[in-house]
């Protein structure tokens, strides 16, 4: 049976010690995947493999980051899904909306970490304090060439400290992740409250929040006792029609037994 390569393991072989150091496309070829970049009609990404080879291929154009995110997906789905063609709808990378979707959600998750491995997360988290925030993310997300929203679900789903990631747009939530320390049980409702400091950034115009603030757990949850609970958020935009949400959990009763 073969074995599904880590991707700390596939980075501490090429000696990587700084994000920078990351080459994509070396560690493509190490596993007998060959990248070419091509226009694609109807998918972001495609990997067809056969035996122990594969080729990748990338649309040219479009966002650098993301095109660099889709090559990590891929490798991914290399190490996690071989002997399967699988053609990767836009929608389907990095997105954070693909729950349900377990092929292409261990294929972001493998990118991720092979993105931002948990090594460097932690020397780069203590440059910046340790802080935990919008700012951060922001920072790292530039640290480790990703995009913000990329860098957001990696570091809230390792639990560097209990939160959830929220994205909505006028329509109502698009997607949401949470750190494996928050209980399950706290499901954001599918519109956002008036109460909310959300809804002035995606309604109002209002502009990013600089920080985290205090707010209320009924804003995002519908729970009898959820007024009593406070939490912190911080709200900003990535794009006209979406925005992104940090919840940051202030109170145990919101944790994980």
């Amino acid at each position: 049976m073969r074995t599904i390569r880590d991707p700390e393991e596939l980075l501490r072989e090429f000696g990587v010690s700084r994000p920078d150091q990351i080459d994509l496309e070396a560690i493509a070829w190490t596993q007998n995947a060959r990248v070419q970049y091509r226009h694609l009609h109807g998918c972001e990404a495609r990997i067809i493999g056969a035996g122990n080879r594969a080729k990748i291929s990338l649309k040219p154009d479009g966002n650098p980051r993301r095109r660099r995110f889709s090559l990590a997906h891929e490798i991914g789905h290399w190490q996690c899904h071989r002997g399967q063609t699988l053609m990767c709808q836009s929608e389907d990378i990095e997105t954070g909306s693909t729950i349900g979707k377990l092929p292409e959600r261990a294929a972001d998750r493998f990118a991720a970490q092979l993105l931002m491995p948990e090594f460097l997360i932690r020397e780069s988290l203590r440059g910046y304090n340790n802080r935990f925030d919008m700012g951060t993310i922001k920072a790292m997300a530039e640290d480790f060439d990703m995009s913000l929203t990329a860098a957001a679900i990696r570091l809230v789903e390792r639990n560097t400290q209990p939160s959830l990631l929220v994205c909505h747009t006028p329509k109502g939530r698009k997607w949401f992740t949470r750190s494996p320390k928050v209980d399950q049980r706290w499901f954001p409702m599918d519109h956002l409250d008036k109460d909310s400091l959300a809804f002035d950034v995606l309604f109002g115009g209002g502009p990013d929040d600089r920080m985290l603030r205090a707010s209320g757990a009924d804003a995002w949850f519908d729970k009898p006792w959820a007024d009593e609970i406070p939490i912190k958020e911080q709200t900003v935009r990535i794009y006209d029609d979406e925005i992104l949400t940090l919840l940051v959990v202030q109170d145990e009763r919101m944790l994980a037994d």
